[in-house]
């Protein structure tokens, strides 16, 4: 298991809420760390997962939240990867390191976390705001957590996280996946859409919530993008975490999510950019 640039870069951004601790449903708490949510899932009264590795360098940060929450010395049954980007696996060497847990996500999305494959470069030309111009500085390339990454059951369960499924949401990544828990139509989204202009670096800042389509300027698959947004919204979610912004929950929810499966082309897919024109 060797690092690598995309899991070692530090990038200097962060929001308002970064370093906050919300519950935000029953046995849920998400951690926003500079510019991204990581979610830590109680699945039993001993037992709990986490979904997401947030920005590089911010293990200690994820490790003393864990204890906060759990006790000293606690430990997930298992990490889940909604995908692979810089700032979804930022701190997952030192995780794994530390806890000794198995990690899982897509098949699909092995090849860039076993380091047989780089992720397109961030389009620093699309359309939206200074974020976006700034993505050429967001690492690309892929890992490799080698033995300690596994795919997920291809039967849409979770043997870590009993009452939650795995849906798979690609466009932003091709193993994009989102999480869902039937009993409260509680949705971790992941990037799949998100609750804050992403690519605006004043909406980041202030967290200011609308809904958004994915992260424009590392979303290459536009139709998929789309599809999978419908997927979600079929599934009438009664709150959603994103990787990025806050929860958004009940008819708010409901009639964002309507608006974007509606309007997705105005509101999620830019005017211009390299993957939007077709260049992969």
């Amino acid at each position: 298991m060797k690092e690598n640039h995309s899991s070692n870069h530090y990038m200097p951004m962060t929001s308002t809420t970064s370093g906050m601790v919300v519950n935000s449903a029953q046995g849920i708490h998400y951690l926003t760390i500079q510019i991204v949510n990581v979610c830590f899932v109680s699945v039993s009264e001993n037992e709990w997962v986490l979904v997401d590795a947030g920005m590089p360098k911010s293990a200690d940060k994820i490790i003393d939240t864990a204890e906060e929450l759990y006790g000293k010395g606690t430990r997930p049954s298992a990490i889940i990867l909604t995908h692979g980007h810089f700032d979804h696996i930022g701190a997952i060497f030192e995780l794994v390191e530390n806890w000794q847990v198995p990690v899982y996500t897509h098949p699909l999305e092995l090849p860039y976390l076993t380091g047989k494959m780089d992720y397109p470069e961030p389009d620093s030309t699309v359309e939206g705001g200074l974020i976006a111009k700034f993505s050429s500085m967001f690492p690309n390339e892929g890992i490799n957590l080698a033995e300690h990454v596994h795919p997920l059951l291809s039967d849409g369960s979770i043997l870590e996280m009993p009452g939650w499924k795995w849906i798979h949401t690609p466009g932003h990544t091709p193993g994009h996946i989102s999480l869902f828990r039937e009993s409260d139509a509680t949705l971790i989204a992941g990037d799949a859409f998100v609750t804050v202009k992403q690519e605006s670096l004043y909406k980041v800042l202030t967290q200011e919530q609308e809904i958004s389509g994915p992260p424009r300027y590392l979303t290459t698959d536009w139709e998929a993008a789309r599809s999978s947004v419908r997927t979600l919204e079929a599934l009438k979610p009664a709150l959603a975490i994103t990787g990025h912004g806050i929860p958004m929950a009940a008819d708010t929810l409901e009639q964002s999510l309507m608006t974007l499966v509606r309007d997705f082309d105005d509101i999620a897919i830019p005017e211009y950019g390299k993957y939007v024109d077709g260049e992969k």
